[in-house]
């Protein structure tokens, strides 16, 4: 019974350790982080230094960028999202590569986006001229970058 109880308090050492460490290892992805907030979903938190998630906006900038009539060109993601993390990857390299900005709005944080932007599913691309949306795609696109590079053309024309 003895032996019970040191394994049973090694478990319960080891939990807290692990805990320790992950809250540490957040605060220092936290600092600076684009949110302005410590207040994140954990699967945010993961994706704070992945080079596909640097170009995160916040709702109020996105809104004054679509209103100001400048072309925008809108991600709706979600970092629980299985096809979002399939699709990300492909997307953000050909932007690259074609030469167009992708203004990534994370509707797990920032769930009025699915009914500012009428968003059914993510991933989901719109593109915004003169403060009026232009065309859209929705769904998962890595397996066909076609699609994707035939939005980004059009975007850029």
């Amino acid at each position: 019974m003895k032996k019970l109880g040191i394994i049973g308090a090694i478990v319960v050492v080891l939990f807290a350790a692990i805990i320790i460490l992950t809250n540490l290892a957040n605060e220092d992805k936290l600092e600076g982080n684009p949110y302005g907030t410590d207040k994140l979903n954990q699967s945010t938190i993961d994706l704070l230094d992945d080079e596909n998630y640097q170009n995160i906006i916040l709702p109020e900038a996105l809104k004054e960028k679509i209103d100001s009539g400048e072309p925008v060109v809108a991600y709706m993601f979600s970092p629980t999202c299985v096809h979002c993390q399939a699709m990300t990857p492909a997307l953000m390299p050909i932007a690259s590569e074609v030469g167009v900005q992708i203004d990534q709005y994370n509707v797990l944080e920032y769930e009025q986006g699915w009914d500012d932007y009428n968003v059914e599913a993510t991933p989901t691309l719109i593109y915004f001229e003169d403060g009026k949306e232009v065309n859209r795609i929705v769904g998962d696109y890595s397996k066909d970058t076609d699609v994707i590079y035939d939005f980004l053309e059009q975007v850029k024309s």
